[in-house]
């Protein structure tokens, strides 16, 4: 691919940003307008649990299969395609009769959106040659998740009290179709020299394996862990990870690399995107619930409550793509890791959301955490690897995102739902009673020692995995991707 002007760059680089804003600004919209989802479907905890996880296990299931067939059909095409298909599931999630039908094509949804985000994240890796620059168009990226968490919920309030919840897909429309013209005009195509060959028997296994877990956590506290068919669900998940550990083991060309693992911030990056999207999925129902459903307030209002956390991680993402670009990934995760413990520890240990200077406090802390996590798990697992193999990369990262806020939203949803017993919340609109709030507040401190622990994790792997050993770890890694492929091909691949 020749060298782009700065200018057709930047485009480039806006093109991209459209289809993150995309998807993320449906999540936080989807979140803000559950409640009345719920009202008009009829649905229960996991019903709404669903509306959400039906969307990010077809989305992680997809992620990998995704990347592999856009290095080796065209990034462009792949992309334009996913935006046809999520724009189209869009149209139809707004005309959804019932709670099935919506979570049917939300799954439409997650088939178009596995071809957006890590098929961006590769255009752009393949665009921004030069690492400092590319740290800078990672931070831009990361902001964009700021702008859809900042957004989203106002805009989902407003739209749910003015319209109806069925509008929140309407806005997808204009700008799917949006970026789908621009891509045809200014987005270049590119492939990988080797590609991978398709798995179908790996991506069967892993379709087995999420779906089957996501169930049992999500169906549990309704039919008991003891139950014949979530003791089964679970043994095929079970089995299904063994099988796929060593089937993609043997294969020449396997779904997942693991030579991808042998680079330590790789791997750490991996880890770090499951907690803190667990952390994300977890919180962002959580509080969806506890603010229209505890406090009383409507769509809009419980909106407005969230900005602070929304605000931080505007701000702090693009912050947080330059210290990247400056001081490697580091500092961001450490800071990361810092916020987001705190912030589950004020909720489980201090019920700071029983004050209103508390909640905002909590809030704020934890955006700070998250809007400084985004841009060094993207910028690690791309960075260093060889550039033919971008796509793979940037899918196992965005798989990592989806896999941890299904499982977000399915753990923490089933720690709420454990205690839904006692605690009886009122209706959207109207408060639940202070009995009923201090049992919703009772029932999910684990759920906040979840998130606290979630941003442990990160903090421990900001630290263990940075630094010169693990530089050198993505080096031999590398070295080992590149040396599968054959010379002329890795010799093409450093010109894509």
């Amino acid at each position: 691919m020749r060298e782009l002007s700065h200018r057709r760059r930047m485009l480039v680089l806006a093109i991209c940003c459209m289809s993150l804003l995309l998807v993320s600004l449906d999540n936080t919209v989807l979140n803000v307008a559950l409640p009345s989802i719920r009202s008009d479907l009829h649905a229960s905890v996991s019903g709404m649990q669903w509306t959400i996880d039906a969307y990010t296990l077809v989305l992680a299931a997809l992620l990998m299969l995704s990347g592999s067939t856009a290095d080796r059909v065209g990034r462009k095409r792949t992309f334009q395609t996913g935006l046809v298909i999520f724009t189209l599931g869009s149209g139809l999630c707004s005309l959804a009769p019932n709670l099935e039908t919506l979570v049917i094509f939300r799954m439409v949804q997650a088939i178009g959106g596995s071809m957006l985000n890590p098929v961006a994240m590769s255009i752009i890796t393949n665009v921004f040659t030069e690492p400092k620059e590319r740290a800078r168009a990672i931070g831009v990226w990361g902001g964009v998740v700021g702008i859809s968490m900042a957004a989203g919920p106002i805009v989902g309030g407003v739209l749910v009290e003015s319209v109806g919840w069925r509008s929140i897909f309407w806005i997808n429309l204009p700008v799917g179709i949006a970026a789908l013209l621009l891509t045809a005009r200014y987005v270049p195509e590119s492939r990988a020299p080797k590609p991978r060959r398709a798995d179908p028997i790996g991506q069967l296994l892993v379709v087995a394996v999420l779906g089957t877990l996501t169930y049992a956590i999500i169906e549990a506290p309704d039919r008991g862990w003891d139950s014949p068919l979530i003791v089964t669900f679970v043994a095929i998940a079970a089995v299904g990870l063994i099988a796929l550990i060593r089937y993609e083991l043997r294969r020449e060309e396997p779904l997942i690399d693991v030579r991808f693992f042998h680079s330590a911030p790789f791997s750490g990056a991996t880890v770090v995107a499951v907690c803190a999207f667990a952390a994300l999925g977890g919180y962002l129902f959580m509080n969806t619930l506890y603010l229209q459903d505890v406090r009383g307030l409507d769509a809009l209002h419980a909106g407005l409550w969230m900005l602070p956390m929304a605000f931080m991680c505007f701000v702090c993402a693009p912050l947080s793509g330059r210290l990247v670009g400056a001081r490697g990934p580091r500092p961001s995760m450490l800071v990361a890791g810092v916020a987001i413990t705190a912030s589950g520890v004020m909720f489980a240990v201090f019920d700071v959301q029983t004050t209103d200077t508390g909640l905002l406090l909590g809030y704020a802390m934890f955006g700070l955490g998250f809007g400084m996590v985004n841009a060094p798990i993207t910028n690690t697992a791309v960075s260093g690897m060889p550039r033919s193999q971008a796509g793979v990369a940037a899918a196992v990262a965005s798989t990592s995102r989806q896999v941890g806020q299904s499982l977000g939203v399915a753990v923490i949803g089933a720690v709420l739902a454990a205690g839904a017993a006692s605690a009886a919340v009122g209706r959207t609109g109207h408060a639940a009673s202070p009995a009923a709030a201090a049992a919703f507040v009772d029932a999910a401190r684990p759920a906040w020692w979840i998130i606290a622990g979630c941003g442990a994790v990160i903090l421990l792997l900001g630290m263990v995995t940075t630094g010169r050993w693990a530089e050198k770890t993505t080096r031999r890694a590398a070295a080992l991707l590149e040396e599968s492929a054959p010379a002329g091909r890795a010799s093409a691949g450093a010109k894509a």
